[in-house]
């Protein structure tokens, strides 16, 4: 049922153009500083962070939308890419609305979505992405200390279990990883995660002020 609702639903709401959304990604494994950064950038004026933790998490229930994701959430199911996308184009729609986001005069910063290729090919007509910050930290040790500490320190005690940190690994290399590749060389910026986050954001900024 929800799925036929949703089919209904543009892309682009009213009070949207159909214009696309200057971009900028944050990208790399979980664990790699992309929403530490997303909040440093999303302070500095004209620059707008989405992350799509937080889209999940300011949506309404009540909505279709909303019922949706709820209904793919109860089950522990992954929510569908053209749905997830859906999704993300209600709040920032939301956010267009009230003003918050204003896309002729903002870039977007986004950690989280794109998660895959096929998302990123939905999205192709949504997000001019003009670069990708590719967070690396090919030491994926120093990585599993660092989720293992910021599970703990925010109480996710299951998300401190080593099993399913490398499960998470695993599934970035495989299906998040080839994203970096969908926009290519000319637009990925590496960027060395293993530094202090001053130093990351710092690198970012370079990049951003040479354009």
């Amino acid at each position: 049922m929800w799925i036929r609702l949703l089919a209904k639903t543009s892309f682009f709401g009213k009070n949207q153009t159909k214009m696309k959304y200057r971009t900028y990604l944050i990208f790399g494994a979980p664990g790699a500083g992309k929403g530490t950064q997303g909040k440093v950038l999303g302070t500095i004026p004209r620059f707008f962070h989405c992350a799509c933790g937080d889209v999940f998490r300011s949506l309404d229930t009540r909505t279709p939308i909303g019922q949706a994701f709820l209904d793919y959430s109860s089950r522990g199911e992954l929510v569908p890419d053209e749905i997830t996308v859906k999704l993300w184009m209600a709040v920032i729609g939301d956010m267009v609305g009230m003003h918050k986001f204003k896309p002729d005069l903002d870039a977007l910063i986004l950690d989280g979505i794109p998660r895959n290729v096929q998302q990123a090919e939905i999205m192709r007509d949504i997000l001019d992405v003009r670069k990708v910050f590719h967070l690396s930290c090919p030491d994926r040790e120093a990585l599993i200390s660092r989720l293992k500490k910021r599970a703990l320190k925010e109480n996710r005690f299951d998300d401190a279990n080593e099993e399913t940190i490398r499960r998470r690994l695993f599934t970035y290399e495989e299906e998040s990883k080839p994203v970096l590749d969908f926009y290519g060389p000319s637009k990925v910026r590496h960027i060395d995660a293993t530094q202090s986050p001053v130093k990351v954001t710092y690198d970012i900024l370079s990049e951003l002020i040479t354009g």
